[in-house]
């Protein structure tokens, strides 16, 4: 079965819970309900073959309803078919785990929860993996400036603004040693 014909099983199964499916370039994306997230998710492991959870990420819909979107990446090694399934999430709502389907899946939620502040409903072990705890924003919403937020903790790593805008690194190509050719924070002063 390819991943077309693995989408129509998906959408006679369950019916309603399956809101839209595209095809680009040969790769099959499928929109699901919240609701129904889980036990799609779930069925693409266990009876579809699904047991490579590629990636799971996040997509921040600024301005609109629902804001976020959740997509998930996943991949056959046995039939070697890709399948990407994404389900609309208000802020108010929470995702349901997947860490219980895929182990992987623990590192990424909570990789979401810490960037884009969405809380995941059953998932064993959820605090931040990047930003330290306490720390009041998330650095990956569109309303977070690029600039960066000042820190009020000195200890963790800096006290100023973070230099987001244009990157947080520079580097030139040049004949250099290593130690000089390497990225480095951007002067602001320059």
């Amino acid at each position: 079965m390819n991943a077309a014909q693995m989408v129509q099983a998906l959408k006679e199964k369950f019916g309603e819970a399956v809101t839209g499916q595209t095809e680009f370039r040969g790769e099959q994306s499928l929109s699901v309900r919240l609701e129904g997230l889980k036990a799609l998710l779930r069925y693409c492991h266990d009876e579809l073959g699904f047991d490579y959870l590629i990636d799971i990420s996040s997509v921040d819909h600024y301005e609109a309803h629902p804001r976020f979107e959740m997509v998930y990446e996943l991949y056959g090694m046995e039939h070697h078919q890709h399948l990407r399934v994404k389900a609309p999430v208000s802020e108010e709502q929470e995702v349901p785990t997947v860490s219980d389907v895929w182990m992987t899946a623990n590192w990424h939620e909570r990789e979401i929860f810490d960037m884009m502040g969405l809380r995941f409903d059953g998932h064993p072990d959820l605090r931040r993996i990047l930003m330290w705890e306490g720390y009041p924003f998330h650095p990956l919403r569109k309303e977070f400036p690029l600039a960066g937020k000042p820190s009020d903790m000195p200890d963790v790593a800096f006290t100023g603004v973070a230099p987001l805008a244009g990157g947080p690194f520079v580097t030139s190509p040049s004949s250099a040693g290593v130690a000089e050719r390497e990225p480095h924070a951007k002067s602001f002063d320059s």
